[in-house]
């Protein structure tokens, strides 16, 4: 994993010099100091500081269904805004490299916050072939490469496989995305998880239906020899209100 993250990380480094220079948020050209996004957005962010709480709403979220170690979100999903777009540019825009970029800015909050010191493996939810063939990447790997490098652990890609198709959780309420997700991951050698501290990455936290379902599939192929935290890059403002 240490060599793909470095070669990675140059890629993304030389597309930097030869694509416009914009700031991934509000689109203004960036400054030469500036990376990715402007120092204004970046102070701006609705961040949510979940991951130097051991207790916040996403790991409430989990608590009633689900043994959950740690949790966290880098900032606020807020539809419309300048965070969404962060969220649109690299999930439907090819721009994956600025998932990653985003990663590392998540990464650094995860390491420095002392909830998930002892992290050892990082999983990135899995998308289905025909939606990654259509898509070109699986964003959320390009984020877990991002959290992995600045956390200094192994990312797992083939862990996890997203055995059935299922439609977009976009349009639908609460208990119609559990069902849409139940059963639609399966772990491909479990002896490779048993006994370790995993870490799944996703993009964004709605209702915690898809990292839910793919954790339970962990729990039940390790056969509870596993512990489990979670990070997403964004997460829903309905999650503080417990829906």
């Amino acid at each position: 994993m240490s060599i793909f993250c470095d070669i990675s990380g140059v890629v993304v480094d030389a597309l930097s010099l030869v694509l416009p220079r914009t700031c991934i948020a509000c689109g203004r050209t960036l400054l030469e100091a500036e990376s990715c996004m402007c120092i204004a957005c970046r102070y701006n962010m609705p961040t949510t500081n979940f991951a130097k709480q051991k207790s916040n709403p996403i790991k409430r979220l989990f608590e009633n269904v689900m043994p959950i170690e740690s949790a966290a979100a880098l900032f606020w999903f807020v539809g419309g805004s300048e965070w969404q777009r962060i969220i649109h540019n690299f999930k439907y825009y090819n721009r994956w490299f600025f998932a990653q970029k985003m990663g590392e800015w998540l990464g650094e909050e995860l390491r420095d916050s002392g909830n998930f010191e002892d992290i050892d493996l990082i999983i990135p939810i899995p998308l289905h072939f025909r939606k990654r063939l259509l898509r070109g990447y699986n964003q959320s790997e390009q984020l877990a490469i991002g959290v992995g490098r600045k956390m200094g652990v192994e990312c797992n890609f083939r862990a996890i496989k997203r055995c059935r198709y299922n439609d977009s959780q976009t349009s639908k309420s609460n208990s119609e995305r559990w069902e849409n997700v139940d059963n639609i991951f399966e772990v491909r050698d479990s002896s490779k998880l048993r006994g370790r501290h995993i870490l799944l990455v996703d993009d964004v936290l709605t209702t915690g239906a898809t990292i839910g379902s793919c954790a339970h599939a962990i729990f039940d192929a390790c056969g509870g020899d596993v512990r489990i935290s979670v990070a997403s890059l964004a997460v829903s403002r309905r999650i503080k209100d417990g829906w």
